[in-house]
């Protein structure tokens, strides 16, 4: 590994830990710099679960201190989305790495209508439907949800957030917090998938974790609301440029390459 990789490692690890923070959607940005760096897609995707860990785990905890964790019903609905994120992940690192690359240009491509539109504006909590017991549906929507976790991780937060909200009952804020509480209890275990069948590049996981970790720091002491315009059509624009080239229509490795050699 030289510098110029360390280096884009730590800048958009912090550029995702901000972006995470300000609006969501940043987990796009660290699987586009794993495969612009030459990381194979299952690489890629597996190595992205250590940030992914290391960032709920400073998010859990500041929502706990502030006591909008519910942790008890947190916990009942991670259990089905856990064992659908170990299958989820079975799969990902099963599947036919060409199949897989189609499959993750569509997701990404999909995710830009919940960055153009502010879907979450029209969830409402609903204290009644929030004391209610878990439902059978309720288990298997986040089995589902789970599913696509381990599989993909990207967006997996706005699928959380409409269940926990329409599905559960809870207010935005903490929805948020339960969020954040179930990707850190299943993301574990699908990094164990991917670590099984070595799909996993611990010091590019890390060294991203660390500007990650600085981001999210910075923009919660900044809390800069004008920024997130910014940050969403620069994912935007990072999903069609990472959607273009899963889809073959260019190499960016070539378009580097180009500049470096100029």
């Amino acid at each position: 590994m030289n510098w110029i990789e360390i280096t884009a490692l730590i800048v958009s690890g912090v550029f995702v830990g901000f972006i995470n923070t300000l609006a969501g959607g940043g987990t796009i940005i660290s699987m586009a710099i794993f495969l612009f760096l030459g990381l194979p897609i299952d690489v890629a995707n597996g190595t992205n679960r250590i940030a992914v860990v290391l960032q709920n785990i400073t998010s859990v905890s500041t929502f706990y201190q502030k006591k909008v964790l519910d942790l008890k019903k947190g916990t009942w609905l991670a259990v089905p989305a856990v064992i659908g994120s170990i299958v989820g992940a079975w799969v990902a690192v099963d599947i036919n790495k060409e199949a897989f690359e189609k499959a993750f240009a569509v997701v990404l491509l999909l995710m830009i209508f919940f960055m153009v539109f502010k879907t979450s504006k029209y969830l409402k909590g609903n204290e009644e439907l929030m004391k209610r017991k878990i439902s059978w549906v309720q288990v298997l929507i986040f089995f589902l949800i789970g599913f696509y976790g381990g599989f993909v991780q990207v967006g997996v937060g706005y699928f959380l957030l409409a269940a926990i909200v329409v599905g559960a009952g809870f207010d935005l804020v903490r929805a948020n917090a339960l969020k954040v509480w179930i990707v850190l209890l299943y993301t574990p275990f699908a990094l164990a998938v991917f670590v099984y069948h070595g799909a996993v590049n611990w010091k590019f996981g890390l060294i991203h974790a660390i500007g990650n970790i600085i981001g999210a720091y910075i923009a919660s002491h900044l809390a800069v609301q004008k920024g997130i315009v910014f940050v969403k059509w620069v994912i935007i624009i990072v999903i069609i440029l990472t959607s273009a080239q899963l889809f073959g229509l260019y190499d960016m490795h070539e378009v580097i390459g180009f500049f470096l050699n100029r």
